[in-house]
């Protein structure tokens, strides 16, 4: 959800002032480094689930605080749509069985929640976007109330200083133009969190970039929006667009959007956070008391949250992240990449390959980013969200390869070593990576099931509407099941 703030309109001497605190907010994060002011334990990982809910009829339900009310568990949280809510587990290691236990903690929390919800005439579904999400539901009182949220809206609209524009061109197009940041409520991910020492940031930052393009082939999962079927994973495009500040002309000058994948690999993860400073303006700037230079010489930990707050709104695919907790600072990496669902199994399967992947290509002595540019790891990003089980990605030693053989032949022998290395157990690593190889040798993911049960369902006479309604109902049995989609009966 992100940091909250007090305000939701700032004077210009506010955005001043907060500027000059982030400056100095970096400039202690940056002797902070050079001191070792870190917790370097590694392989603490974290884990949060974007949801959505609907009612009776699988439309969206403007219902999350009547929902939150009735759960009542501080590890469910609002989301910018009234029809979205989050889950976040629990920081967890992997080693042993803990990945298995994580599941069935996930499916005993969600199947809780939504008994729960229920009684809020409510349900909840984990998928990239609600299918069934019209135009129309995002017209009057769709956001959460939240000053953060009404302030981020009022920034990127303000910034902009005209309507947003939408323009996907996929399977079929979508072109619109809209006064609110509403369209970005549909985008629901999964955020997976690795911890790391800062002196190996770098490595598994510029490592969780190459995984992005193959991440999204095996896990698209969001081929609909306001019911027209555009990429694969069309979260990733909307998302950008719908929180895009910038006009058309500062696009076409090559002003670098919010919602970034990068231009550049790292040495460190001072790159990034100073990226953020100089490129990118303040959205939220709210300044806190804390003096970080005094708290640092006092043997403190600062918290800097001017600098994590501008960090949270620079929607980076793989986010660099500082956090303190007990007074000990510590880095991770966050993975943004993944749209929520299908199932839990098929979360952690998607879990399990980034985290395996993840540890084996940072340790590399001659790694894969050295022999390869950043363009081409970018340009296999958009390859993966438009086409996802059609993508074809270029990778050193193979060249152009499609992504079911990448992953195949050498993706999936460094997860498996990976996990290892992290010591899970052999026989809960092969739960999740064989539902990784099945969907490779199928060719299946969300994103495909989505796409072929409608079509099915439109050539035995549905209209789109229609058919989009009884795919989201089929979908929810699914869910339900926790059987991976690549199994899933077709109509």
């Amino acid at each position: 959800m992100g940091d909250q703030i007090a305000g939701t309109t700032f004077t210009r001497e506010q955005r001043t002032r907060y500027r000059e605190k982030v400056r100095r907010c970096l400039d202690v994060f940056e002797q902070m480094l050079a001191d070792d002011h870190f917790d370097t334990t590694a392989g603490v990982t974290g884990l949060e689930i974007e949801l959505n809910l609907v009612g009776a009829d699988f439309q969206p339900a403007m219902a999350n605080a009547a929902v939150l009310e009735k759960i009542a568990d501080p590890a469910y949280q609002t989301e910018l749509g009234r029809y979205n809510i989050e889950l976040n587990a629990p920081p967890t290691r992997l080693a042993g069985d803990l990945l298995a236990s994580l599941e069935e903690a996930l499916r005993a929390s969600l199947n809780r929640a939504e008994s729960l919800a229920n009684d809020a005439g409510a349900h909840i579904l984990m998928i990239g976007i609600l299918p069934t999400l019209g135009r129309r539901h995002l017209d009057g009182e769709w956001m959460s109330e939240n000053p953060r949220y009404v302030a981020l809206e009022d920034a990127v609209l303000g910034a902009r200083r005209e309507d947003i524009e939408l323009d996907i061109t996929g399977e079929e197009s979508l072109r619109m133009t809209i006064d609110s940041i509403s369209p970005e409520s549909a985008c629901t991910s999964v955020q997976l969190h690795l911890q790391v020492a800062p002196q190996d940031f770098a490595a598994h930052w510029n490592a969780a970039q190459l995984l992005a393009g193959p991440q999204l082939a095996l896990g698209a999962n969001s081929p609909f929006l306001f019911g027209n079927r555009l990429w694969a994973e069309t979260r990733t495009e909307l998302f950008m667009q719908a929180t895009d500040i910038r006009s058309p002309e500062l696009r076409n000058q090559g002003v670098r959007p919010t919602v970034w994948f990068g231009d550049r690999w790292i040495t460190s993860i001072f790159d990034l956070f100073e990226e953020n400073v100089r490129y990118f303006p303040a959205l939220l700037p709210e300044t806190t008391d804390e003096d970080p230079e005094a708290v640092l010489a006092a043997g403190g930990v600062p918290r800097l949250q001017e600098l994590r707050l501008h960090n949270g709104t620079v929607w980076r695919w793989n986010r660099p992240i500082y956090d303190t907790v007990g007074g000990v600072a510590h880095c991770r990496v966050e993975n943004r990449v993944l749209p929520a669902g299908p199932t839990v199994v098929d979360t952690l399967a998607n879990a399990a390959f980034y985290y395996g992947c993840l540890v084996e290509l940072a340790r590399d002595d001659r790694p894969v980013w050295s022999r390869m540019s950043f363009a081409a790891a970018h340009a296999n990003f958009d390859a993966g969200a438009r086409l996802g089980v059609e993508a074809t990605f270029y990778w050193p030693g193979y060249g152009e390869v499609p992504w079911d053989e990448l992953i195949l032949r050498e993706l999936l022998p460094l997860a498996r070593t990976g996990l290892a290395s992290l010591g899970v157990a052999d026989d809960v690593a092969a739960r999740y990576l064989d539902i990784v190889q099945a969907r490779c040798r199928l060719g299946r993911n969300g994103a495909w099931w989505q796409s072929e049960t409608v079509a099915r369902l439109e050539a035995a006479g549905s209209s789109r509407e229609a058919a989009l309604t009884e795919m989201t109902r089929l979908y929810a049995d699914g869910m339900h099941s926790n059987e991976p989609v690549h199994t899933w009966p077709l109509p």
